[in-house]
């Protein structure tokens, strides 16, 4: 794939990148391991410094920065700013927090002192995204940098643009060179940059083929990663639900993005004490929908990143309807120029059809009647997915048993599921392995050195 900007909203092409050649690629290998040699030995101090800088350029920068992220890969304007603030408030966090959650723990026993050292790991892979281009890499980078790692970023091919100003901003707010470096490159080259030994681990946020690859990849180098995949997000209602709530966040948690989020609400199972009416109000939302321009404020839905994802949806939705899934709305690609599809309701979706097994990356709605919450929860469950899960109900026990029950690594009760800073996020099953944000976030890539001191009790 071609490293270069094409807007979405009308197919044209910005500007296009050159490859890093081997030399390239080289030289940055052998900077990001110098810097590391110094930068590990820097305080938790001088880093919070210049994170902090880093996101007082963000928030001062945020419309230039969501304006190129809108022509890049189609984000609604106002969405791509509330991007940026999420990014400063990530930064903050960690600058604020990162000393704190990497202290020294005390392990005391009757015959030493033992205590827990978290020391960084080294040079990190970043293999990130185009569908939240800068959220997606300050949520790792942040705490990666604060713990004392530095980071080589891989990203997507269709946003080089994004890619660069991330590394323009962590280098204007201090961070010393060769600590964050963007790597314009193939997809092809990934497997030798895991191979390399400077690289001491990886994370990917990404398709669930890309995460099988780069996992198996660091594995055979023995080497760590974290993933965050795809998700097939289930979203419950049910009887005693606030059902006016419950749809207007149930509409904007599958359009959020175009629908091109990981942890956008994908199937809807719903009660049949509620399902016609839901149904029927969610369909009309759904048409209602302005559809335009991303950077017109009015637009409430923008097109989808690529050509080839459009296809990829309509391609699924057409698959689904011919196994026997009953389309109520849209179904098919807008006839305008750039890559708009039609928010699209599917329903008695059959077990062998693409709309029940698999993600579908775009503004379609599934919907699934069920009797009870037993029934809702084996419907939830049946994915190989497991990221999120929102569930609505107003029932005390329904709302103990949804958060014990649902197969998820994330699950919120009458709220759609987000990402959060303070929060862990990550997913179970085929959704990936390990956690991003929150404490456990920052505790993914470090050494956890355990010492211990003979004859010394306190």
């Amino acid at each position: 794939m071609p490293i270069a900007s094409i807007n979405p909203t009308n197919g044209e092409t910005l500007k296009e990148f050159t490859a890093l050649d081997s030399r390239q690629i080289e030289d940055r290998l052998a900077k990001a391991d110098r810097a590391f040699e110094t930068y590990r030995r820097t305080s938790f101090a001088d880093r919070a410094n210049w994170l902090t800088q880093a996101a007082n350029l963000l928030e001062q920068e945020k419309a230039r920065l969501a304006r190129i992220m809108t022509l890049e890969m189609g984000k609604l304007l106002r969405a791509a700013e509330e991007e940026i603030t999420k990014c400063v408030k990530g930064c903050r966090f960690y600058a604020e927090n990162a000393e704190r959650f990497l202290a020294e723990q005390e392990i005391p026993t009757e015959t030493a002192r033992n205590y827990v050292r978290y020391e960084p790991m080294g040079p990190i892979l970043a293999i990130m995204p185009w569908n939240f281009p800068f959220w997606q890499v300050f949520r790792f980078a942040a705490p990666a940098l604060m713990a004392g790692n530095v980071v080589l970023l891989k990203h997507a091919a269709n946003v080089p643009q994004c890619a660069l100003a991330i590394e323009d901003i962590f280098r204007r707010g201090g961070f010393p060179d060769g600590v964050f470096q963007t790597l314009l490159i193939e997809t092809e080259r990934v497997r030798s940059l895991i191979e390399d030994p400077r690289i001491k681990a990886v994370t990917l946020t990404g398709s669930e083929r890309a995460g099988s690859d780069v996992a198996s990849a660091a594995a055979r180098q023995i080497k760590k990663s974290v993933l965050e995949l795809g998700g097939s997000d289930p979203f419950i209602l049910m009887p005693s639900a606030d059902l006016e709530a419950a749809l207007k966040t149930g509409v904007a948690a599958r359009i959020q993005n175009t629908g091109q989020s990981c942890i956008a609400s994908k199937r809807f199972v719903v009660a049949e004490q509620v399902y016609d009416r839901f149904v029927a109000d969610f369909v009309a939302k759904m048409e209602s929908l302005e559809i335009g321009d991303p950077l017109d404020q009015a637009t409430e839905i923008g097109p989808l990143a690529t050509e080839a994802i459009l296809k990829g949806v309509d391609d699924q939705v057409q698959k689904s309807i011919a196994a026997g899934a009953k389309l109520l709305t849209g179904g098919k690609r807008i006839d305008r120029s750039g890559f708009f599809y039609e928010p699209t309701v599917l329903a008695e979706i059959p077990r062998e059809s693409p709309a029940y097994r698999e993600e579908i990356f775009g503004p379609v709605a599934c919907f699934f009647r069920v009797k009870d919450a037993a029934e809702a929860i084996e419907i939830a469950n049946d994915s190989s997915f497991g990221l999120g899960a929102s569930a609505w109900t107003s029932d005390p026990a329904e709302k103990e048993l949804f958060a014990r029950e649902l197969e998820a690594g994330m699950v919120f009760i009458n709220s759609m599921v987000a990402s959060d800073p303070r929060l862990p996020f990550g997913g179970a099953k085929r959704s990936g392995f390990g956690r991003e944000l929150g404490a456990e976030g920052i505790r993914e890539f470090v050494n956890i050195k355990t010492v211990s001191v003979a004859g010394a009790t306190s």
